[in-house]
């Protein structure tokens, strides 16, 4: 399912974080904290659940999943969305819908790291993660 994802990530990179933020509504201050923020993501599975645990100084998320199954989540920003994640090859799939937006978070591992593509619109934001 899920299983090369396991494990404790740390953010090593962000590209144009700040601006999709401001696409998703994230008020100023908010984006000033977040922008400051180094997550830690913890990935685990048991048997066909997966936990995504998204760590900062600020503020902790947590998302359990079932590939394929809606579920409803809120957000490191607060908004509460439904969400699905889905996986094509070795890329997980999230959507997030929420009062009539919607947002894509893209997770692969490449080259030893986790690459998030976040998309809304046409703002594409870039989170690299190395394991820890």
């Amino acid at each position: 399912m899920v299983e090369q994802f396991s494990g404790t990530w740390k953010l090593i990179s962000s590209e144009n974080f700040d601006e999709y933020m401001k696409e998703l509504g994230v008020a100023f201050a908010q984006r000033k904290l977040a922008s400051l923020a180094k997550p830690t993501m913890i990935i685990t599975t048991d048997k066909d659940v997966a936990t995504i645990r998204t760590e900062t100084v600020f503020k902790v998320a947590e998302i359990s999943f079932k590939l394929d199954q809606e579920f409803e989540e809120i957000t490191m920003d607060n908004r509460r969305a439904k969400s699905i994640i889905t996986r094509e090859n070795d890329t997980l799939i999230q959507v997030q819908k929420w009062n009539g937006n919607e947002t894509i978070i893209k997770r692969k591992i490449a080259d030893g790291t986790m690459v998030l593509e976040c998309i809304m619109n046409d703002i594409i934001c870039i989170r690299v993660y190395g394991r820890l």
